[in-house]
Parts: C-alpha cells; structure tokens; sequence
C-alpha cells in the first residue's frame, strides 16, 4: 500500500515560523517531523510515498530527494494552486494505482495504518476515517456514527453543545482508488464539506474508525509547544539521535557544558552544541544541533532551533525561536515565536 503524505498547506497558524517553511518540515525533537512520519509509516510495511507538496515545495524535495537515503521511493505532487485535501488528493492520482493510505503530514500521530487498514477490509467500505476523541470538538470537524461505525454526517467545528460526538477526523485515511473518480479536478476541493458528504449521499460505505495512541494537530504555536513537551515527558515517544544521559537529560554528540552550566531536566539538547558558564538550560527546553547559548543566559520551557544563538545572561521564557536567529546579550523574551527575516537577524 502506498501513502500520500498531503503537505502542502501554508502553516497559516504557526506563522512566523512556517513563513518560508512547509509546516510538516518543523522539526519535532530536533528533526523534521515528516521524517519522523516517513520513518514510522516505514517500520509499518510502507515503502512506498507520495508527498503532495505546494508552500516552499523545495524544502521538501531537495531534503528527501527520492527517498533512497531512508530506504523508500518517493514521487512528488505539485499542486499548481490550492487544492484543498481533496483536491491535492486527486492531483496526485496518477501515481495512486491501488488502495492508499492518505495522511495530513501536519499531524503528530501513533496511528496503527495496519490495523486501520484491516478494518478497512473487514468491512469493504470505500473510505475508512481515523478518528480521535477530543474533550472539545469545536475546532475540528465532528463525525456521527451508527453502531457498527459507519459514518453518517459530518459537522464542521460546531459549538460544543451541538456537537453530535467528541469524535474527530483524526486526518488519516484509508482510501480505494475508486474515489478519486469522484473528485473534480482542477479546482481546491474540500475532503470533509464536498467529497465525504457526496459518497455518504450515494450510499458507498464511509467508516470511521478510532486510531487510539497519540494524536495532535500542529496547527497552532502553543500544540507545537505541547507536541514538544509531551515528547520530553515521555508521551510522544519518538526517535531521538541525542543519547539518554539520565533523569530526564537527552544530549547529542560533540556538544559542549561549560563549567558551572546546568541543565534542568526533562531537557533536549542537539549535537555540537555549546552552552556557556553558569547558563541555565531547562526544564522543558529543546535545543537544536549547532546553537549557543551564551554565559548566564537563562533558557526555560522554549525551543530553539538549529543554529540559533543566545548572547550572555540573554533570558528566554516559552519561546520559540526558528533557525539561525540570534538573541542579543541581556535580552529578555517571554512567549515569543520568532523566525529570521533576510533583513534582521539579530533580535
């Protein structure tokens, strides 16, 4: 079974971050998260990709080539507008041949595809949804469901108290190539608002299915943040490269502690990173391979990324800050998500 990975949305929420970034590329753990997500769905028993790509699709294909590196095939969709899910889904139909398994690349998942897939086949539906239970489902699209799971309606971020479950698409579907028939080409198409509710309409079987483990949408500064600290707390268990030194510190090769620094756990630190005297790094930071973090500087439940310098006795506070920014000596920042622009990249 192949997998389409849809990465082509513009991050809109978590900018400035994903301003010149496709947003599966932000790195989760210090690595992009759609190398995480091609390496699970590998372990799976996929080998095979498609990545339907649009904003800044070069940060995608000149960092994965053809996927030889990762012992995969990739093959790229350009969308040549916004398409929407839908509508990248059928851009990419030449190369989707027999059933697939379609995922939104922005959504940090555990997501059994084999059981997801079985199901799928017990009950020779057309579409199978994975679906989530959410405390509140007012920001998501809600399902309601007979007894034996079939999907019968979708609701679109209703108020809560209208809401007809607490069950969501989960963003991850099991797809046989006779729906992309039914998708207009050539226009943005919406999955859940047009093509859901048309196959529902014609009687063909739409089955949701709960995928269990762990789930978060991207979508925002503050679930990337809780993504993140999830991960240092051990609830999303991912694929480090920094080696577990003991109670709760991960640090990576060639990176350097000077005297007098501290690390407060849980905290990641990358490789070939330099931390200066008396700095104080964690609890609840992540630190990306190459940065810096000045004498006296102060990082606590922030995320830097690669690259990234903080200049002596610097203070950072629930930050986030992208590649290669620098941070000016004594500064003090709390709750800022800051990316380098060409003109200034120095704060």
């Amino acid at each position: 079974m192949k997998a389409l990975l849809l990465a082509g949305g513009f991050g809109t929420r978590m900018r400035p971050l994903t301003e010149r970034l496709p947003k599966p590329m932000a790195p989760v753990g210090n690595r992009p998260w759609l190398e995480h997500l091609i390496a699970g769905l590998k372990e799976q028993g996929i080998r095979e990709f498609v990545i339907a790509v649009k904003h800044y699709p070069e940060r995608i294909t000149e960092y994965f080539g053809d996927g030889r590196k990762w012992g995969v095939s990739i093959r790229y969709a350009q969308e040549p507008v916004p398409l929407g899910t839908a509508g990248a889904i059928k851009n990419a139909e030449k190369w989707l041949d027999g059933r697939f398994v379609a995922i939104n690349a922005d959504v940090v998942h555990h997501a059994d595809i084999r059981a997801l897939a079985a199901e799928h086949e017990r009950t020779g539906a057309l579409v199978t949804i994975g679906l989530v239970e959410v405390a509140d489902p007012s920001q998501f699209g809600v399902v309601e469901q007979t007894e034996d799971g079939r999907i019968v309606r979708f609701v679109e971020k209703p108020p809560r108290e209208e809401a007809p479950s607490n069950r969501i698409n989960a963003g991850i579907y099991i797809m046989e190539p006779e729906v992309l028939k039914k998708i207009p080409s050539g226009r943005e198409v919406s999955i859940e608002r047009e093509t859901f509710p048309q196959l529902i309409a014609e009687g063909c079987r739409v089955q949701g299915v709960p995928i269990g483990g762990y789930w978060m949408d991207m979508g925002t500064s503050e679930r990337y943040r809780r993504i993140h600290w999830d991960l240092l707390d051990g609830k999303l268990e991912l694929e480090l490269r920094e080696k577990e030194r003991g109670g709760g510190i991960r640090i990576g090769e060639g990176t350097e502690i000077a005297q007098g620094a501290m690390l407060v756990p849980p905290v990641l630190v990358g490789s070939r990173v330099k931390i200066g005297e008396r700095a104080v790094v964690g609890p609840y930071a992540v630190i990306g391979d190459d940065c810096v973090i000045g004498r006296g500087a102060k990082i606590t439940h922030s995320i830097l990324w690669d690259r990234c310098t903080a200049a002596e006795a610097a203070q950072l506070n629930r930050c986030i800050v992208g590649s290669g920014l620098k941070i000016g000596s004594r500064h003090l920042l709390h709750e800022a998500v800051v990316n380098v622009i060409p003109e200034a990249e120095t704060i």
